[in-house]
């Protein structure tokens, strides 16, 4: 453990924190106006997401107060207890919009398959750093049959979206931790070639979002979603229709406004300028984690970061990518902004830890 002391809040990453807080707020006001009504002006989802938030910071809090070795200790172990809670979701899981995804744990419902994008990371790093021997391909042997037997597990529930996250989370990791080339030509070569065998592996709803984000779809069918999410968009002109005025909104003609489609309202209500405000929070937050990643002058801390902070910036982009119809559906939460107490939960524990990085890089 470390002790809070003038130097360590002086090395505090204030402006990581503020920015959290900050886009954690917008996503909490608008969890409240996505699922407004008037006879409840707060409902269920705005209240546990604000008790997550609560809970989130102090998580925070604690991944910037143990040490950095520790909590790739502590990842390493719990990675193997993940896996576990996988096998469990999928045998006894909670159903839910048509997967089995989550641990039912009476308040809350655990989605194990959150904690691999937290936890991953930490296994690499520390299996790398308590390897003797210099990193063979033999050595990534291991790592390659633990990430493709995850990402297995995350289709069965089935979640896509999340399985590509932690898919390509872990690949670029591998190639940070230096996997040889040749191994990274095979695998684009291999994946080429079994992109066919992978279509008919999707489920016809997968394969239904590729065909719709290639044009093809009824707008009133199976382009209804995308659709939806672009007229709120556009309506929202360049100031917005104003808070909880978003007629999109208001007439619940958009899906999952609370969750994948949240950037959508924010557009629709705040407009251009309210939409660009939270990419910018969004660049700047990225652009500090990108600060820390290098000047960590201890190459297991910098892997670290680097593995931990992959999930946040591919969500970010890929969400928004997806809710513009710039990229297919596949069901992925805009870190910070979006409801779910799982994503909160691994993305402030994310953040916490790099402030912690941040904090002791020069002590390295």
């Amino acid at each position: 453990m470390i002790s809070i002391n003038k130097k360590i809040l002086y090395h505090f990453d204030w402006i990581n924190f503020a920015i959290t807080i900050t886009l954690a707020i917008i996503g909490l006001c608008f969890i409240a106006s996505a699922t407004y009504m008037p006879e409840q002006p707060y409902s269920i989802f705005f209240k546990k997401q604000l008790i997550g938030l609560i809970l989130g910071i102090m998580i925070y809090i604690a991944a910037c107060s143990i040490d950095l070795r520790t909590i790739m200790k502590i990842g390493y172990f719990a990675y193997f207890a993940t896996i576990i809670l996988l096998c469990i979701t999928i045998i006894k899981g909670s159903i839910g919009m048509g997967a089995q995804r989550w641990i039912n744990l009476g308040i809350i419902k655990l989605q194990p398959s959150e904690l691999c994008k937290l936890f991953l990371p930490m296994f690499v790093c520390y299996y790398f750093y308590t390897q003797k021997e210099s990193r063979t391909y033999k050595n990534f042997i291991p790592i390659i049959s633990m990430l493709l037997a995850t990402c297995t597990l995350i289709l069965k529930q089935p979640d896509l979206g999340t399985a590509i996250i932690i898919l390509l989370a872990g690949l670029l990791l591998l190639i940070q931790a230096h996997l040889p080339i040749k191994w990274i030509m095979i695998s684009i070569l291999c994946a080429i070639t079994c992109m066919p065998i992978a279509w008919h592996i999707l489920k016809p709803y997968q394969q239904q979002r590729v065909l719709v984000f290639l044009g093809y779809g009824d707008p009133q069918k199976e382009r209804y979603q995308i659709e939806q999410s672009k007229i709120a968009i556009g309506s929202g002109g360049l100031y917005g229709k104003g808070y909880k005025k978003g007629t999109q909104n208001i007439f619940q003609f958009l899906p999952e406004s609370r969750t994948d489609f949240i950037f959508a309202i924010i557009a629709e209500e705040w407009g251009f300028v309210g939409a660009l405000s939270v990419l910018m929070l969004f660049l700047l937050l990225i652009l500090r984690i990108q600060i820390v990643i290098a000047t960590v002058p201890n190459q297991w801390i910098q892997l670290l970061a680097f593995g931990i902070s992959s999930h946040i910036i591919l969500c970010v982009f890929i969400n928004i990518s997806m809710v513009l119809g710039m990229l297919p559906i596949v069901g992925i939460p805009l870190p910070l902004i979006s409801y779910g107490l799982s994503n909160l939960w691994v993305v402030l524990a994310t953040l916490g830890i790099l402030n912690n990085i941040a904090m002791h890089r020069f002590d390295m």
